[in-house]
């Protein structure tokens, strides 16, 4: 009796799906644990089509949204359609990193199983902070928060403390599956509890503290969902509609949910939401004040984050350059939205060359950099003013948070275009 073809033979190049299965799986894997850690759609779409490339399948395709995938695998003759659903999903940095660590390194050839393996030691590795020190990170970065917005010294003090039980509630309720919005309104009314609580116990002291917008609502920027919102706009830049509109849609759905919670505490009590004036300091102490916020403000979010120390610090440093000269050239006379993508430019060029040296994933030191541009205070402040029915003020807040935040976009994008060239240019 004839053998059979060698084709026949060997699974992975045989006209029988076997062989294809695995390879779609193993792909699938790859794109599904980038998605959950929580980078942009085109970066899941580049490590499948590595690992794709690797496992020697002629050709690979993806339609890639905040929580699904569809993948089609071709070889030769046959194909295969395979669809997943992320339904945890958060931020991991070092996840990214190690996921893309794999990415570029993986040899011509690969087979499915050192793909599972790989995969399996990366899935199996725990955060690098315990709760309590993820919890203490953002408490930190809500506290710079609440310097960047003119709070005083006593009110950083609440804020900390607020900000730090919140972001451990959250991050309990998500390892446990809670709903992202349900965690989202408990974490912040926790917050804002607090934080009131705080300020009622500085007056039984004779302190007299009001409760202003500095730093009541600077207690729940944990909340801010940072990568969403720039992942988004990147996506929406590579024309990944899909990807980039789901993204936003769930930011503004945090966002909201937090701001709920925001509105429903302050009738406890009034909310003073008037402009603060900054502590009366010379030039210099200002802005070295502001700077050291800023750097503190983003090595907690990249802690936050579960970013390895060296990767948290690198985008400090360039978050602490990058918004103190963006306010710097706010207070001499540029527009705030021209400032934002002055800097945002900045952050870009400053990224793509501490990358390299890290090494770090572009994504992972871009959005912690960025975060302490985005006007949270005043995000939630103007949903505070709709439920108040203060409709001039709602629109005025909103329109200036839009304009803040498209300019982050906008500088974001500029600088990807001259940085990033394998980015700028789609081969199709």
């Amino acid at each position: 009796m004839a053998e059979p073809a060698a084709e026949h033979r060997d699974p992975e190049h045989s006209l029988e799906p076997v062989g294809l299965i695995g390879q779609s799986g193993a792909i699938l894997r790859m794109g599904r644990m980038m998605l959950a850690a929580g980078t942009a759609s085109y970066r899941v779409k580049e490590a499948m089509a590595a690992v794709a490339h690797a496992l020697g399948v002629d050709r690979h395709t993806a339609a890639v949204t905040l929580t699904e995938i569809t993948a089609t695998t071709h070889r030769g003759a046959i194909f295969r359609t395979e669809v997943t659903e992320v339904r945890k999903f958060g931020v991991n940095a070092e996840r990214i990193k190690l996921l893309d660590d794999f990415r570029s390194g993986l040899p011509e050839r690969i087979t499915v199983d050192e793909v599972h393996a790989e995969l399996d030691r990366i899935e199996a590795k725990p955060a690098l902070y315990p709760a309590a020190a993820n919890a203490l990170s953002a408490g930190a970065a809500c506290a710079a928060f609440g310097v960047l917005n003119n709070a005083r010294p006593l009110e950083v003090i609440a804020v900390l403390v607020a900000a730090t039980a919140g972001q451990f509630l959250r991050r309990a309720l998500a390892h446990r599956g809670f709903n992202p919005f349900g965690t989202t309104l408990v974490a912040a009314a926790l917050a804002c509890g607090l934080y009131l609580a705080s300020v009622a116990l500085y007056g039984a002291f004779g302190l007299g503290v009001d409760v202003h917008a500095s730093g009541y609502i600077a207690c729940t920027l944990f909340l801010l969902p940072g990568f969403p919102l720039i992942t988004a706009a990147l996506d929406m830049a590579k024309l990944d509609f899909s990807a980039g509109i789901s993204r936003l849609v769930f930011a503004t759905m945090m966002i909201v949910g937090a701001a709920l919670s925001v509105w429903g505490l302050t009738l406890i009590g009034a909310l003073d939401a008037s402009t603060r004036e900054p502590i009366a300091l010379d030039a210099f102490p200002h802005y070295a004040m502001m700077a050291a916020a800023s750097f503190v403000g983003v090595l907690g979010f990249a802690l936050m984050f579960n970013s390895p120390l060296r990767m948290a610090v690198s985008a400090a440093l360039i978050g602490m350059v990058s918004n103190t000269a963006r306010l710097y050239m706010a207070d001499h006379g540029v527009m705030i939205q021209m400032a934002t993508v002055l800097a945002c430019v900045l952050v870009g060029v400053l990224v793509a060359a501490a990358a390299p040296r890290t090494p770090s994933p572009i994504i992972t030191l871009q959005v912690p950099a960025v975060l302490v541009m985005i006007p949270g205070v005043l995000a939630f402040q103007s949903v505070v003013s709709l439920n108040e029915g203060d409709y001039t003020a709602t629109i005025g807040a909103i329109l200036q948070v839009v304009l803040v935040v498209l300019s982050i976009m906008v500088g974001l994008v500029i600088a990807k275009l001259f940085t990033d060239r394998q980015w700028a240019f789609d081969r199709g």
